[in-house]
């Protein structure tokens, strides 16, 4: 039975995952046909971005209130109405509402999917069945532009109606096999922790968004970021106070109340800006080895292998050793390959380890060992709520990497020494990294901890 739960979840994840590597090929076919430019084509991704972003920690509470199953159903069926919408535009504008709904509903998919690892495995076995999970995405960005190349040949409305009758099979069997747990009390919902946390997300999502790494003081001072980030600000402190009063909030203040807990939510900040790394790799093997673009996406494959490797191979050690260690070495490893990077990433065979050793560490940081870390330290009304938590940092620190590294790369002039100054940036956070996780619990400390499951975090708050 719990195999079956955990397949359910890996295909569900995987499809989620897919959908991101697969909607590359298509957005010129798509560009063609509706005739839009590149500012308006990058809305494809930028609203699932932003509603996913929203939609983490809105499903994530709906499952810990009203069950697993059936939030993960609901999430299921908007990912595969949104692709249906998009496969059917009959305007641009319809394929952006259609992403905003597939956003919607994939934001809860690996948030819910994590908390049913925890309700349903015992604590000795959940890093393996969450690494199982994290190696979804290492598997997506191996497959995922072969399948896209594939269904494009078809035509562009393929990559979005594959998804169809994979939601249906995955709806059906979730429906028949995954727990369900319903609290018998439920306080009102919190709309108004919703609606600010919602505000909040999406200014910030928007206004990192809109910054051009190339000319970072003159984008900052645009009417597109600055007025964003400053609501963002704002609406932080309103969001804490609206929480502290609510009777059931969205994200109760103690999900970050422990000294774990704000360790794992800040090393998943810096997981976030490190998996940003990847995005430039391919920009320094054009500019260090002149080859095409083509080329240097392959040159990805063998870190893509070593974090579809490393991820199951993270959560077992997670049964055996702990988080603490871990972490530790997988920001070690992070560190050495954005080290080896700055200092050899002009050298073809330094290349290529820097990259099996960045795999290596991400697939340590990300997927099993915060989301592990966010199971073990809170009940299980809020481990959905403590998953989206973990996703929200990550995302977070993806957009805030994205432009800080971009920026340092425009500074140096691009090219090599630009790239080679962004990862010694990104390699002293890794390094910073690694001495956040000595400050978490000890093994021995962490498996006391498991034996005791709070019902609620609420008290801590």
């Amino acid at each position: 039975m719990k195999n079956r739960v955990l397949w359910i979840l890996f295909f569900g994840v995987l499809m989620a995952a897919l959908d991101i590597a697969i909607v590359g090929p298509a957005l010129p076919a798509i560009k063609a046909a509706f005739q839009v430019d590149e500012r308006l084509l990058s809305w494809v991704f930028n609203i699932y971005v932003l509603m996913n972003l929203v939609g983490t920690p809105l499903m994530a509470k709906l499952s810990d209130r009203y069950g697993r199953r059936s939030i993960y159903v609901l999430d299921i069926g908007l990912f595969a109405i949104g692709s249906a919408m998009v496969m059917l535009a009959p305007s641009f504008a319809f394929v952006i509402a259609g992403r905003a709904v597939q956003g919607l509903g994939a934001g809860g998919i690996f948030p819910v999917a994590a908390a049913v690892i925890g309700d349903t495995f015992p604590p000795e076995k959940r890093g393996s069945a969450l690494g199982l999970i994290g190696a979804v995405f290492g598997l997506a960005f191996i497959i995922g532009p072969l399948i896209g190349g594939l269904l494009l040949l078809a035509g562009w409305h393929w990559i979005f109606a594959i998804n169809l009758p994979i939601a249906l099979v995955i709806g059906v069997l979730a429906w028949r096999s995954l727990p369900t747990v319903e609290r018998p009390e439920l306080a009102a919902f919190d709309w108004a922790g919703m609606a600010t946390l919602a505000l909040l997300l999406g200014a910030l999502a928007f206004g990192l968004n809109q910054i051009d790494a190339t000319d970072l003081a003159g984008s900052l001072s645009s009417w597109l970021v600055w007025p964003f980030l400053l609501l963002a600000a704002a609406l932080l402190p309103l969001f804490l106070h609206v929480e502290h009063r609510a009777a059931d909030p969205i994200l109760r203040p103690g999900l970050i109340a422990t000294r774990q807990l704000r360790l794992a939510s800040g090393i998943a900040f810096g997981a976030g800006l490190g998996e940003v790394a990847v995005l430039f790799l391919p920009s320094l093997a054009v500019a260090a080895f002149a080859v095409s673009e083509s080329q240097a996406s392959f040159m990805l494959l063998p870190l893509v292998v070593a974090l579809f490797i490393g991820s199951p191979v993270a959560g077992r050690l997670l049964d055996k050793i702990g988080s603490r260690m871990v972490i530790i070495g997988g920001t070690a490893l992070l560190t050495a390959g954005m080290l080896l990077l700055w200092l050899l990433g002009v050298n073809l065979v330094a290349y290529y380890v820097a990259g099996v050793l960045v795999g290596l560490g991400l697939s340590s940081l990300l997927g099993a060992p915060i989301r592990y870390i966010m199971l073990n330290e809170v009940g299980v009304d809020d481990r959905a709520a403590a998953q989206a938590v973990a996703t929200v940092f990550t995302s977070v620190g993806q957009l805030v990497g994205a432009a800080s590294v971009g920026a340092v790369v425009a500074s140096m002039g691009g090219g090599v020494s630009g790239y080679s100054a962004a990862y010694l940036t990104i390699g002293v956070v890794a390094l910073l990294l690694t001495v956040l996780a000595f400050g978490l619990k000890p093994r021995a400390i962490e498996m006391a901890t498991m034996a005791v499951t709070p019902k609620s975090m609420g008290a801590a708050g």
